[in-house]
């Protein structure tokens, strides 16, 4: 299996992979309320794919960190049930990190499982001043610095992002 990017024909499978791994009331969750402003991010939405099939996915949504620089929040993440174990997930974590790295963005939001997210460097401590707009596990909101220091000193409510500037124009500062 390979990662490869998602397209437009991927759609309808990524939206029965994420109801089949959480449910349909996922939506009504606070980090959708962020994902509603803007698409995920091109170049930072990816599938695995099994004889045809999207067996796994992860997209990067922009979001707005209280000091009006943009981040990213991470997810869904979603592997077919009877396929988790096998370290889809951890290969597309892995891949989309080094994209959004590559892609000059400074930090990553997550809310999700600690033990899953640990090892690829998300800690709460790193997100314990931010705040989203909704009820969250206070343990399961994490975030990781891909710039050194780009959370520093940063405190108050993550705001949904506006959509996301090419990576050419980030890396030069525009």
């Amino acid at each position: 299996m390979k990662i490869i990017p998602q397209g437009p024909i991927h759609g309808a499978s990524i939206e029965r992979l994420l109801d089949l791994t959480f449910g349909h009331d996922r939506l009504d969750k606070t980090v959708y309320r962020l994902r509603e402003a803007a698409p995920a991010v091109p170049g930072l939405s990816f599938v695995m794919e099994q004889d045809g099939a999207v067996v796994a996915t992860l997209r990067f949504w922009p979001v707005t960190l209280p000091n009006h620089e943009q981040a990213l929040l991470l997810g869904p993440l979603a592997v077919l049930p009877e396929l988790s174990g096998r370290g889809m997930g951890r290969a597309l974590v892995r891949h989309g990190m080094a994209e959004a790295k590559a892609q000059g963005w400074p930090a990553v939001l997550i809310v999700g499982e600690p033990s899953y997210y640990e090892p690829f460097g998300f800690a709460r401590e790193k997100a314990e001043h931010l705040r989203l707009p909704g009820w969250v596990e206070l343990p399961r909101f994490q975030a990781v610095e891909l710039i050194p220091g780009a959370l520093d000193g940063v405190e108050g409510l993550i705001n949904p992002g506006r959509p996301a500037k090419p990576a050419w124009t980030r890396k030069a500062g525009a």
